[in-house]
């Protein structure tokens, strides 16, 4: 796998454990409505070390990170264009817990807060059968579950990686461990398998 950068950072590679730093006041998310709560409205300035993958696949991590700040994430991100993506946060959440949290971006973000998670890491892993993803998440990197399903036009090869956030804190380290891509189209995408 080549990795290439979108808004380059440091990054710190020690076997297959993956350190890359969020830059303070980093994010992925558009909003021009002015509601912006703690959060910037638009920012597309997040690092993200990225990988170019052809047709379906299935690629998993392991994150974590210390979860200092509102919104501090490591997350995975499907990039068409800066007004085109959608990604998967393991994130510090506005209401306190740390949680899952999808965004899917057609010229605006939503934003989906999932299920809590207690650690400081959580397994991430995004399914992609043809214009169908599916994310999920998992507590053992053995049991995944979904939390959002989506179409998303991507193109016969999508830019898919790994992002670092910290759009109100003073930055910080990101981890990913583990990291596989499997080229393969499952059978259940919403159950990932």
């Amino acid at each position: 796998m080549q990795f290439k950068w979108l808004n380059e950072s440091k990054i710190e590679k020690k076997g297959d454990r993956w350190e890359i730093y969020a830059p303070p006041h980093t994010d992925f998310f558009c909003n021009a409505s002015g509601e912006e709560g703690e959060a910037a409205g638009t920012l597309c300035n997040a690092p993200v070390y990225y990988t170019e993958i052809e047709g379906d696949f299935v690629l998993k991590v392991k994150v974590s990170h210390d979860c200092a700040s509102t919104y501090d994430a490591a997350a995975l991100l499907v990039y068409k264009d800066e007004t085109n993506w959608a990604k998967l946060c393991f994130e510090k959440t506005d209401i306190g817990p740390n949680a899952v949290v999808s965004v899917v971006t057609r010229g605006q973000s939503d934003d989906a807060n999932g299920c809590n998670i207690a650690d400081k890491s959580v397994w991430l892993q995004i399914c992609r059968v043809g214009d169908a993803f599916a994310f999920h998440f998992s507590e053992d990197g053995a049991h995944f579950y979904m939390t959002r399903f989506f179409h998303f036009p991507a193109g016969k090869v999508a830019k898919v990686g790994l992002v670092a956030q910290s759009p109100t804190g003073s930055g910080g380290m990101r981890t990913f461990e583990h990291l596989t891509i499997e080229h393969k189209t499952v059978e259940n995408i919403r159950a990932g398998i």
